[in-house]
C-alpha cells in the first residue's frame, strides 16, 4: 500500500495543463505507478475521498470544496489565477492557453506570441466579460500587452489583500453618524453618478477603466533605502498620505516644485459594482429602526458613502503626452482612505481613464 504524501510530491502538481485535469472532470481517479489505486482507496470517485482530496488541497492550495464542485467560468477570477500561479509549463504561451477551460473562454492559440501577449489577451477577456476588476489586483511588473495587467502569472501568487470589513451594525452606525453632516443631496448625486458608469472594457489593448480619481499632490523620496527599491511618501487631494514602495523611480515633486502640466499622477478606486449593494431596512438593528425614516434613494446613498470611506486598494496612474494612462506597478499593495468621509466632493472626480 502507498504512503501518504506522494501526490503532494509529484511533479504532476507543478505544471500548467495539469490543473483542469483533475477540476474538469466529475469522476477521477489516482493511480501509482504500477497502476494499482493510490492509498489503495477504492472509493469509486476520488473526489468522494476525503483523505485523498485533503492531500490535494495541500498540495495544490486549492479549497477541496473548489475541487469537488468545480465549474468553469469567470467566477472568483482572481482565485482561480492565484490557483495556476506557481505552475510552468514548457512553452511560456500554455500558462494563458491552459486556463481558456477553467474560464469557459475560446483562446485563439498562436505559439511563438510572447507569454505576455497570451495572457493579456486571456485577462483581457476575462475583465471584459465578467466586469470583474479583481483580476486587476497583484503586484509585480506590468505587461507590455497592457500596463494594467501583470507581466507573469507568479504576480497573482500572493492573495490580494484582505481588508477589514464592517459588521451590518457597525454599517448602520457609521450611516446613522453622517445623517444631519453630510449633504443628502451631494451624497445622492454621487451614487447616482457611479450608478450610470460602464463596466471596464478592453479595445485595442487598450483598457478604458471607470474609477474615482485622487489627484497626486507631492512625491517624496524617503533617504536610506536599500539599491533594489525606492520608497515614497505621496500625498493627494481627498486621501490620508500613504506610503508606496517600487523597483521603479518616480521623479519627486511638490507644490513648490510642480511637475509638467501634462505629467499628472493620480491614486485611482476602479469602479466595482458592489458598491451599490442594496440596503435591506429590515436587516437594521432595533435601535436604528426607531430613527427617523429617510427615503430609500437616501439610505442607498449613505450607505455608500460608509463604503467609501473605508480602506481600499488603490492604484498609481501616470498620464503620458498623449493623455492615455499607465500603470506605475508597485511591489507592495497600495492601500489607500479617504481623508474625511463627510466631504462628498473629494470622492466626486469620477472618470472613465484610457490606460495603455
Amino acid at each position: 500500500m502507498s504512503k501518504p504524501g506522494a501526490l503532494v510530491k509529484s511533479a504532476w502538481n507543478t505544471r500548467g495543463w495539469t490543473v483542469q485535469e483533475f477540476l474538469a472532470p466529475k469522476v477521477i481517479l489516482f493511480y501509482q505507478e504500477d497502476w494499482t489505486l493510490y492509498l489503495d482507496d477504492r472509493t469509486p470517485n476520488h473526489k468522494d475521498s476525503v483523505r485523498i482530496m485533503q492531500e490535494l488541497e495541500e498540495a495544490t492550495g486549492i479549497d477541496r470544496r473548489a475541487i469537488i464542485a468545480f465549474r468553469p467560468g469567470m467566477r472568483n477570477a482572481r482565485e482561480k489565477l492565484q490557483w495556476a500561479s506557481t505552475r510552468a509549463t514548457t512553452l511560456p504561451e500554455d500558462i494563458a492557453y491552459s486556463l481558456s477551460g477553467i474560464f469557459d473562454v475560446r483562446l485563439r492559440v498562436d505559439y511563438g506570441e510572447k507569454k505576455q501577449n497570451a495572457l493579456g489577451r486571456l485577462l483581457q477577456e476575462i475583465v471584459a466579460r465578467s466586469g470583474d476588476i479583481t483580476a486587476l489586483d497583484w503586484v509585480g511588473k506590468s505587461s507590455e500587452f497592457n500596463s494594467f495587467l501583470p507581466a507573469d502569472i507568479i504576480s497573482y501568487e500572493a492573495p490580494p489583500c484582505k481588508l477589514p470589513s464592517l459588521s451590518k451594525d457597525e454599517v448602520q452606525s457609521l450611516v446613522s453618524s453622517l445623517r444631519g453632516v453630510v449633504a443628502l443631496q451631494s451624497a445622492l448625486k454621487l451614487y447616482q453618478t457611479l450608478d450610470h458608469l460602464s463596466a471596464p472594457r478592453f479595445a485595442y489593448r487598450r483598457l478604458y477603466l471607470p474609477c474615482i480619481v485622487f489627484p497626486v499632490t507631492e512625491v517624496m523620496r524617503e533617504q536610506g533605502r536599500d539599491q533594489d527599491t525606492y520608497a515614497y511618501d505621496l500625498k493627494s487631494d481627498g486621501l490620508h498620505d500613504l506610503q508606496i514602495i517600487m523597483k521603479d523611480k518616480l521623479i519627486p515633486f511638490s507644490p513648490a516644485r510642480p511637475p509638467p502640466a501634462w505629467q499628472t499622477i493620480f491614486l485611482v478606486r476602479p469602479w466595482s459594482r458592489h458598491l451599490l449593494e442594496l440596503h435591506d431596512p429590515a436587516e437594521d438593528s432595533p435601535a436604528a429602526q426607531n430613527e427617523p425614516l429617510y427615503s430609500d434613494s437616501h439610505s442607498l446613498a449613505l450607505h455608500l458613502i460608509v463604503r467609501l470611506g473605508q480602506p481600499f486598494g488603490a492604484f498609481l496612474l501616470a498620464r503620458q503626452r498623449d493623455g492615455t494612462f499607465k500603470r506605475i506597478a508597485s511591489d507592495h499593495d497600495i492601500i489607500a482612505q479617504v481623508k474625511d468621509t463627510t466631504s462628498v466632493d473629494s470622492m466626486m472626480d469620477i472618470r472613465i481613464l484610457e490606460i495603455l
